[in-house]
């Protein structure tokens, strides 16, 4: 299993304390404080040493460093430069990781990424997550793949340090198609109507005669959306 000395409430309150960090909720900033989260995260990015991957928001570098320990070329782009001195401190003995400073949404990220394919690996607020999808999706290089945490995918399902909530968004070039999953494990408390997806397929129906598919097996649920093309 991978270490990830970082990933306990006890370090991260020692980070946040030395380096007088405060979380802020202007960014929607949270830092990942379970190990067995990191682990399961990075294990389901199926990263190989010396793949390169792409972190959005690496905070004080949690998740940063299990990914650094799989052996990936990991970069981190991290907007509040009050956390650059955290992470070059967190982070000092991991070669493998580069941290740039700005933001994702006006970053040049396929100059960033050398015109590679690449994988992108984030713990996102949900107030962003949709903007940084879409910003990677619409560049001249999209990633191959997004391993995002959405925390409004938490609302339907219960989240545990064995059975962390991950969510995946993959490009199948063969059926030149968005395919969407997350570990689907419904809270009895919650209902879905699952109105909102129905009323997203019939609308992808209407304008472009194209479905949208919708499967479940007992541990995943799956979408998968058509790309449209001009």
């Amino acid at each position: 299993m991978l270490e990830s000395v970082i990933a306990s409430p006890e370090v991260v309150h020692y980070i946040c304390k030395r380096f007088d960090i405060k979380m802020s909720k202007k960014l929607g900033q949270n830092f990942l404080i379970k190990r067995g989260i990191v682990d399961e995260i990075v294990h389901a990015a199926e990263l190989t040493p010396g793949e390169p991957v792409l972190e959005v928001g690496p905070g004080i570098g949690t998740l940063t460093q299990g990914l650094a320990q799989s052996g990936a070329d990991v970069t981190a782009i991290e907007l509040d430069r009050r956390l650059l001195e955290v992470l070059d401190t967190t982070l000092a003995s991991y070669d493998n990781v580069r941290i740039v400073h700005g933001d994702v949404l006006k970053l040049d990220v396929p100059t960033i990424m050398n015109h590679k394919p690449f994988k992108v690996v984030a713990n996102l607020p949900y107030y962003i997550t949709t903007p940084i999808i879409m910003s990677l999706l619409e560049s001249k290089l999209p990633p191959l793949t997004l391993q995002l945490l959405a925390e409004n995918v938490i609302k339907h399902n219960m989240i545990s340090i064995r059975n962390p909530m991950v969510i995946s968004i993959t490009y199948s070039e063969a059926e030149d198609q968005l395919v969407v999953n997350n570990s689907l494990r419904p809270k009895k408390s919650v209902q879905s109507s699952g109105i909102g997806l129905r009323n997203l397929s019939s609308r992808y129906r209407l304008i472009c005669g194209r479905e949208i598919t919708i499967e479940h097996t007992s541990d995943l649920f799956i979408v998968k959306i058509p790309l449209l093309h001009e």
